[in-house]
């Protein structure tokens, strides 16, 4: 792998980490988010792995863990409160992020019944983030010469900065939420969110200030009923991030088995993303294909994209896996149909 100072510069600014399944990661996409279920508790795993086929051993690879908790207020709103943490391992320098963070919002009822209902959530998150990085495997970009060759003795044209191998910083975020369940098997949802608000410094060069760029996020969904066993759920999240951007986009075809109260059932999705590129505006980046089954409180999801950019001839096609465990704690639920279904 080649680092040259431009890849410190760059990456250490680039795009947060991002799942595929963004509907089973509530709690990373954006902070109103929490609390808002059909029933009290979640916990909630997610695992990723991209580009095992072109960096073999130093794949990328994403996990995070969340929990979090629903608290009636009065007869119709909620405070959500929740946590959660990720970890992130990138390349042979082992470019990695760990970041645990607390969560809470309130959802207030705007209008509505216990069966048709519009709600808006307000909410925020604040987190302490550390990264690291070994400069130890570093390739600089005047060890290299125009054929691809590569001399660790030459000079790295560093000489005389001092970086360090580690950093910390907190992060705070914020987010809102609207959703409108239409009747027990039709609902609608948008969310807007900004995370890295107080836009922390990031640079492992000392006495360097590089801020984290700050990160749009707007995603909408819902699910559509056809009848008692059949239903799509569609979704979209843009994210903006400096110079990054990207859309994922797609729908998924529910079938569902026995009593719907049991949330039994099994899905099918195809979903797209399109990213922008250093050479052109945007580009078909993957295709995504993603399975899901739901057996009452426990889900469990399963997606793998299909590599489409120009980088498919190193990569074969092949991009990355992902796997969501969802556990939910029902208890007793007396107030109707609160939210949609993630």
């Amino acid at each position: 792998m080649i680092l040259a100072v431009s890849f410190l510069a760059n990456t250490v600014r680039s795009q947060d980490i991002h799942f595929s399944q963004f509907y089973m990661s509530p709690l990373t996409l954006n902070p109103a988010m929490t609390g808002v279920m059909n029933c009290n508790n979640r916990f909630i795993a997610n695992y990723r792995n991209q580009w095992a086929s072109v960096l073999k051993s130093n794949a990328y690879n994403t996990y995070a863990v969340s929990y979090d908790h629903k608290v009636p207020v009065g007869q119709y709103d909620n405070f959500g409160i929740g946590g959660s943490f990720y970890g992130d391992v990138a390349g042979q320098l082992n470019f990695g992020t760990m970041k645990a963070a607390v969560s809470g919002s309130f959802s207030k009822k705007m209008f509505g019944n216990r069966r048709n209902s519009h709600y808006m959530v307000a909410g925020t998150s604040l987190g302490y983030a550390f990264r690291t990085i070994d400069f130890t495997q570093a390739r600089w970009g005047l060890q290299h010469d125009n054929n691809g060759g590569f001399d660790p003795t030459l000079p790295t044209g560093e000489e005389g900065k001092l970086y360090q191998d580690n950093l910390s910083f907190v992060d705070l975020n914020v987010g809102l939420l609207w959703f409108s369940v239409l009747n027990k098997d039709n609902n609608v949802y948008l969310g807007v969110a900004y995370d890295h608000l107080n836009q922390p410094n990031i640079a492992f060069e000392e006495g360097t200030t590089i801020p984290l760029y700050g990160k749009y996020t707007i995603h909408a969904g819902g699910e559509i009923n056809f009848n008692r066993q059949y239903s799509i759920l569609p979704g979209i999240v843009l994210l903006s991030q400096g110079p990054s951007f990207e859309v994922n986009g797609g729908t998924s075809l529910r079938f569902l088995f026995g009593p719907r109260d049991a949330q039994q059932s099994v899905q099918f999705g195809l979903w797209a993303r399109l990213a922008n590129h250093y050479e052109k505006s945007i580009l078909m980046d993957a295709i995504i294909l993603s399975t899901r089954f739901d057996y009452n409180q426990f889900g469990l999801g399963f997606s793998y994209d299909i590599n489409t950019s120009p980088l498919h001839q190193a990569s074969g096609s092949n991009g990355s896996f992902e796997f969501s465990l969802i556990y939910k704690l029902c208890g007793a639920e007396n107030r109707g149909v609160y939210c949609p279904e993630f």
